[in-house]
């Protein structure tokens, strides 16, 4: 099948056609012509499917298509996602696919001033693309309006949930026009997430994209099994022997890719961490760098890296096996993306065995053990903390006294966007 089938306005298929866009992913095929009916949508696919057009192109179709040109821009479509990385991109991609159609779109997040982003506002947008915390507030201040709104989208609705963002999603919800279209997409559907779905959806249907079937066939895994106190040697020696000019590195938590980058550039290896602590400018900073092929390694943490979609990224690597199964899906789905192939190989040190087991239970495959490399572990080493992480020896010190645990369980919380 391709676009042309499916019914799109000319100037979005002239847009899609600049693009190199010819033939749809499975999501856009089946979803496309329930959106094009307005019908609701309940879309369970991860990051990487194509479900940013799958949605873009018929809420540009319908504006388009309703569009009298008379009076000032209102906000007719609302699609509110987690982080500003992910925000930032569907924006972009809303610009390319609506290039030829006059559609105006404008993106807004916290982080960051609100002048230039209110600016845009009372110019007027057709579409609005929005994190929660900052759409509240601009709400709140009277400069965002859903009265004419006629199509919403949730998108990434696990991770909004698993940012803390349940209680501004339900306030956003309650503020919806009834009559409207409603799309809703999440990676995973727990018990949380199909409750929050039929707050929003009314006569919907539903597409589903398994996450096994978007990673298995296309993207080579690996597991490497390492002491703790290892990783670092074995990240810098699996860059210097495979050569790749670009790999993204998981970390578990913010102080750990501070931590990594740190490491590396001790061992003159160009790299730059994203995550929640980071300005939205030295964000954007280092994932331009990092497209740009001016960065060998982009450390990031789960949240910031949703918004990371690179065409040729052919390696990630996770320092940190995720303890929710799920997340190493979407890791992975970094390579691989749409028609391309990629390698996602993981570090797993002792206390990291019941996540694999997991993960593995998931994508029902047994990750290959890649026993090639020179800091095999033998189990023996498997709670070892990294070097700089090792506390002074205290001898003859009372056992109560300063005898604490030097590692910091991971109480990492991600601030609002």
């Amino acid at each position: 099948m391709t676009f042309k089938e499916l019914g799109i306005a000319a100037p979005i298929l002239k847009a899609l056609e600049a693009q190199g866009y010819e033939n749809p992913t499975p999501i856009q095929e089946q979803a496309i012509p329930i959106l094009l009916k307005g019908k609701d949508l309940l879309g369970v696919a991860q990051t990487g499917t194509g479900k940013t057009a799958a949605f873009g192109i018929p809420i540009l179709h319908h504006i388009y298509q309703n569009n009298s040109g008379l009076g000032k821009r209102k906000i007719k479509a609302l699609v509110v996602t987690p982080t500003r990385e992910l925000a930032i991109q569907i924006g972009d991609s809303f610009t390319a696919y609506g290039k030829f159609t006059g559609i105006k779109n404008t993106v807004i997040f916290g982080g960051v001033k609100q002048g230039k982003q209110t600016d845009e506002l009372r110019k007027g947008v057709e579409i609005l693309v929005a994190t929660p915390g900052r759409l509240l507030d601009l709400m709140n201040q009277g400069f965002v309006s859903l009265r004419d709104l006629e199509f919403v989208v949730l998108d990434e609705a696990d991770q909004m949930l698993d940012m803390g963002f349940i209680h501004d999603v339900k306030k956003i919800i309650a503020k919806l026009p009834p009559k409207r279209q409603s799309l809703f997409f999440s990676a995973t559907m727990p018990k949380t997430i199909v409750e929050l779905s039929q707050k929003i959806l009314g006569d919907f249907e539903q597409v589903t994209i398994k996450p096994q079937q978007a990673t298995a066939e296309k993207v080579e895994q690996g597991i490497y099994f390492v002491a703790k106190g290892d990783k670092v040697k074995l990240l810098v020696h699996l860059i210097e022997e495979k050569q790749t000019k670009a790999v993204l590195v998981f970390s578990r938590t913010k102080h750990g890719a501070n931590k990594i980058v740190k490491l590396l550039d001790k061992a003159e290896i160009n790299a730059a961490a994203i995550h929640g602590n980071k300005s939205q400018t030295a964000r954007q900073n280092a994932l331009n760098d990092f497209k740009d092929g001016k960065l060998t390694v982009l450390v990031a943490t789960d949240i910031a890296a949703r918004g990371i979609d690179i065409d040729e990224l052919s390696l990630v690597v996770n320092y940190d096996l995720p303890n929710v199964p799920e997340t190493y899906v979407h890791r992975i789905g970094r390579t691989g993306r749409a028609d391309a192939s990629g390698v996602a190989l993981s570090f797993c040190d002792g206390e990291e065995r019941p996540y694999l087991k997991d993960i593995q239970k998931l994508i029902k495959q047994t990750i290959p053990v890649i026993t090639d490399h020179p800091y095999v572990d033998d189990g023996s080493r498997k709670n070892e903390p990294d070097a700089d992480e090792r506390p002074p020896r205290q001898n003859n010190r009372p056992k109560n006294q300063n005898n604490r645990n030097p590692r910091s369980k991971n109480r990492n919380r991600n601030p609002r966007n």
